[in-house]
């Protein structure tokens, strides 16, 4: 080979090795382009089936939360009895028993409170209190809305339509309710399966990894579980927050004369239903509602009860609602924001735009997985960062 030739070839090998060259950046623009179009074809892809798997994808997502939660628990007694099947089995044990002392301690609770209820009052003063309390909201309200009331005091009829009209929405309640048992059910046997094949499962993941990514994949892996985990776990230090809260909130109310008993079990149910996004902050609520109905019907006082002695709020249902509102305001505006947003590394304006991204597309299900997807995307995007820049060390 002569000079001439030498150099050509040096040349053209050059080019091809060297990144700026014209030819790696046509070959570069042209593989872009390439994932762009695959990337556009699997989000159409996507969207066609979507409607097909979602409930299964939620079914896998809400497993995948609870055996992160109890894996540890299981791991920890897998290794003092030697038997992983053993270990799954006693965890969910505790586990379905705490949860049913707990709903059947309140169940019972509030049996007693509605049974020493109806032997405390009959159906006349329960009558009267009901058209008492209506002519209070009544006189409260405005004057334009007081002029939209049935002239013929036909309250009533009004009544039996408002009842009529539940009465015809039951059907679908109970085929909502029914679901919604159905896919706790399916959550329910997908967590057995998980934490009983976990590792497993984790060892076929990581055996998929290329070798020249192999510790790059598992970093990978360890970074979303960590992350996955810390999030569940500023979850639950939210939501003992949010009950404690709820508790502290109604022991102030009983001060002032609310008469409010099984306070705990309120504030724990406030505190677990503010898991869910919009919806749980007011799930606590409705039992603090109906045990100060039950509790302060026919106390006069309780019925002249006036919020900061200026608007009618009998039974002190403004006052209950108004602390709820209060609890759930510094819980979405502080808690959730400084404790969540700490525990999976994101700044508390990244929490609060992620969570409004998530309701927006999908509702209060995207508000509950906002903050761990944004999560679970920083790691992988740091971890794309990491390969791009130490690429020619793999």
């Amino acid at each position: 080979m002569n000079d001439s030739e030498a150099q050509t070839t040096y040349s053209s090998e050059h080019k091809l090795k060297n990144p700026n060259s014209p030819v790696v950046n046509q070959k570069n623009y042209f593989q872009l382009i390439y994932r762009i179009i695959v990337g556009l074809i699997a989000l159409w892809f996507l969207s066609i089936i979507w409607p097909f798997i979602s409930q299964v994808v939620l079914m896998l997502v809400f497993a995948f939360l609870f055996t992160t939660v109890l894996l540890s628990g299981v791991d920890a007694l897998e290794r003092k009895i030697g038997s992983r099947g053993l270990s799954v089995l006693v965890v969910v044990i505790i586990l379905l028993g705490g949860i049913g002392t707990f709903i059947g301690s309140f169940i019972s609770q509030m049996s007693k409170q509605a049974v020493e209820f109806s032997s405390r009052i009959d159906k006349d003063t329960l009558t009267q209190e009901f058209k008492t309390l209506g002519e209070k909201f009544t006189s409260a309200m405005p004057d334009f809305l007081q002029n939209m009331q049935p002239s013929n005091g036909d309250t009533a009829g009004k009544l039996s339509e408002i009842i009529n009209t539940v009465v015809g929405s039951l059907a679908s309640m109970a085929g909502a309710i029914g679901n919604f048992f159905f896919i706790a059910a399916m959550v329910f046997i997908f967590t057995i399966i998980l934490l009983a094949e976990y590792h497993g499962f984790r060892k076929s993941l990581v055996g998929v990894i290329p070798n020249k990514y192999f510790e790059v994949g598992l970093k990978l892996i360890y970074n979303i579980e960590k992350s996955v985990s810390s999030y569940l776990r500023g979850q639950f230090l939210s939501a003992a927050s949010v009950a404690a809260m709820s508790v502290t909130g109604l022991l102030i109310l009983n001060f002032f004369g609310a008469n409010l008993t099984l306070t705990v079990f309120i504030g724990i149910i406030a505190g677990l239903a503010n898991l869910i996004p919009l919806i749980g902050p007011f799930v606590g609520m409705i039992p603090a509602i109906l045990i100060a109905f039950m509790n302060n019907i026919g106390n006069d006082a309780a019925m002249a009860h006036q919020l900061f002695g200026v608007i009618p709020s009998p039974f002190y249902l403004l006052d209950i609602v108004l602390m709820f509102l209060i609890v759930q305001q510094i819980e979405g505006n502080l808690i959730t924001p400084a404790l969540v947003g700490k525990s999976v590394g994101l700044h508390p304006i990244i929490v609060m735009i992620s969570l409004l991204i998530g309701g927006t597309i999908l509702g209060p299900l995207g508000m509950l997985f906002a903050v761990p997807a944004t999560g679970v995307l920083k790691v992988v995007l740091q971890e794309i960062s990491f390969v791009r820049k130490n690429a020619h060390l793999l």
